[in-house]
C-alpha cells in the first residue's frame, strides 16, 4: 500500500529518531527517552502532567540518570516502541552544554570561528537557544563555578551572566532532531563528528561576554 505524503514524512522523523541514538551511541553518548509534542489535540506535550513546563523537552521517566544506556539493543527496542520518541542526553558524563540565547549563541559562534578558536557540536533548541557541546570537568572541587539545571531552572548563582545555563553532571539536553511544540525543532548547526571537545572555560568568557551585549 502505498503511504500518503503525511505518512511518510511521520515515517522519516521516526527513521531519523532512531538513527541519531545509534549515532549518539557509537559517541559513547548515552540517551534515554524523551516526551514528545503530541501530533493532535491541544496538548503541548505527550506526558500526564497539566500545564507541563518543559513541553517535549524532558525525559519520560524520573529514573532518566539510571536508564541513559549506550547499548544498542536497549536504544533500538525504545525507540522501536515509541519511534517518535523525542530524544534526551545526560550531560556531566562525556559532555556539559553551556546553553545560551540564540542571539548571544550565534554572535559568540561567529566571533570564535573568526578568531580561530576551537568550537566543538552546536545545536539549536528550536529558535531560542544554542547549545554549545564542551567537555566535561565531572564532579568540580569548586561547585561555585557550577549549577546543574533543566531548560525551565533559572538558578541563582548565575545573576551574572543572564539567560545562561551550564547543563553539567544531574541534568540533561534535548538532542536533534528532537520535535518541539508548533512545529520547531532541534537541529545541529555544527554536528559532532568525534572530535575533542572544547576547554569549557575558555568558551565560557566568550559566551558570557555576547550575553551581556
Amino acid at each position: 500500500m502505498m503511504l500518503t505524503v503525511g505518512g511518510s514524512r511521520r515515517q522519516r522523523t521516526r527513521d531519523r529518531m532512531a538513527m541519531a541514538v545509534r549515532e549518539y551511541a557509537a559517541l559513547g553518548w548515552a540517551c534515554v527517552r524523551g516526551v514528545r509534542a503530541p501530533a493532535d489535540g491541544d496538548r503541548a506535550c505527550s506526558c500526564d502532567r497539566l500545564g507541563c513546563p518543559d513541553p517535549a523537552a524532558h525525559p519520560v521517566s524520573a529514573a532518566w540518570a539510571m536508564q541513559a544506556t549506550t547499548d544498542i539493543d536497549v536504544l533500538n527496542r525504545w525507540w522501536s516502541e515509541d519511534p517518535a520518541a523525542n530524544i534526551i542526553l545526560p550531560t556531566g558524563r562525556v559532555f556539559d552544554v553551556i546553553d545560551v540565547p540564540a542571539e548571544a549563541g550565534a554572535l559568540a559562534l561567529g566571533r570564535i570561528v573568526r578568531d580561530g578558536g576551537h568550537v566543538g557540536p552546536v545545536a539549536a533548541f528550536g529558535t531560542d537557544r544554542h547549545l554549545f557541546f564542551v567537555a566535561t570537568r565531572g564532579a568540580p572541587d569548586d561547585e561555585d563555578e557550577w549549577w546543574s539545571c533543566h531548560l525551565d531552572c533559572s538558578p541563582e548563582n548565575i545573576a551574572e551572566n543572564p539567560g545562561m545555563r551550564w547543563h553539567c553532571r544531574e541534568s540533561y539536553v534535548v538532542a536533534p532532531p528532537s520535535v518541539l511544540p508548533h512545529g520547531r525543532e532541534v537541529g545541529w548547526i555544527r554536528t559532532p563528528d568525534g572530535s575533542p571537545l572544547p576547554d569549557p572555560l575558555r568558551l565560557l568568557e566568550v559566551l558570557a561576554d555576547t550575553c551581556e551585549l
